[in-house]
């Protein structure tokens, strides 16, 4: 049930977990994350301030607008105890609307289906006959942190996370530009390389939590007119690690979609 769970809430469980570490920011920031870092930039001159507002301006441009999105990917995950679970999915998304995703193991059969919507989390668990339903509320509740469905989409569709415009520090390297925010709960560090989102560190500002996360975002392609990363990587941890691969295998944008669910009366409602 636990990999049920990180499977078909895929995006609602990163945001629970959102970044868990014992490490605060200045130490979680490694060699490749920043060089020597100007802070803070508003003190550096006219220069800075522009070089930090054309690079938040060249982010939010890249940011990926959709209707409607859908996609076929393997997900690979390793939780704390080592073990390894592999499945494949289908992902379909209506923007500010519904996520709805399909579970199937190797041998092509179907297992789970979920679909997210701004007030409830349902999941049809098809091995075991088993419904589940549960309120964002619930959600919420347990991860201790205001979800929404916008937030969720953007994690699956590739666009940053958390992102202020509170710029309190920024490096440049050769192609790399690496902006560190400081948001209402979160500590960002961000890195572009040629201009593009490669990479984003979440720590909470509350450091009592000791919660973090890294987001890579690799093997970019622009087949649909957008630049859309197609393998992602979640890595949380606290007490133990969780270490999550998205692998897009195809994908389209603005398709006519339909988001059947249905729960049969011979399962049992959790």
């Amino acid at each position: 049930m636990r990999l049920v769970l990180i499977i078909i809430t895929v995006g609602s469980i990163l945001l629970l977990a959102a970044c868990r570490s014992t490490r605060k920011i200045q130490t979680a920031i490694t060699k490749k994350d920043t060089v020597s870092v100007v802070k803070p930039p508003v003190q550096t001159g006219e220069d800075s301030i522009s070089f930090i507002r054309e690079t938040l301006g060249r982010i939010t441009a890249q940011k990926i607008s959709f209707t409607t999105f859908s996609g076929k990917l393997d997900v690979d995950y390793v939780g704390g105890d080592g073990r390894r679970e592999n499945v494949n999915a289908t992902l379909r998304m209506y923007k500010d609307s519904v996520i709805w995703i399909s579970v199937t193991g190797l041998l092509g059969i179907e297992g789970l289906r979920a679909l997210i919507t701004k007030d409830s989390i349902k999941i049809i668990n098809k091995l075991d006959k088993i419904y589940t339903g549960r309120s964002v509320a619930y959600i919420q509740e347990v991860a201790g942190l205001p979800l929404d469905l916008t937030a969720l989409q953007d994690l699956l569709i590739g666009n940053p996370l958390f992102l202020d415009s509170n710029i309190v520090s920024y490096s440049r390297s050769g192609n790399s530009v690496s902006l560190l925010s400081i948001g209402p709960r979160f500590k960002n560090l961000i890195t572009l390389v040629e201009g593009i989102l490669h990479h984003s560190k979440l720590d909470d500002k509350d450091i009592t939590r000791n919660r973090t996360c890294d987001l890579s975002y690799d093997d970019y392609e622009n087949k649909k007119g957008v630049n859309f990363s197609a393998k992602r990587r979640i890595t949380v941890s606290e007490k133990s690690k969780l270490d999550l691969k998205l692998d897009f295998k195809s994908y389209n944008f603005n398709e006519t979609l339909s988001f059947p669910f249905s729960v049969p009366k011979n399962y049992t409602w959790n």
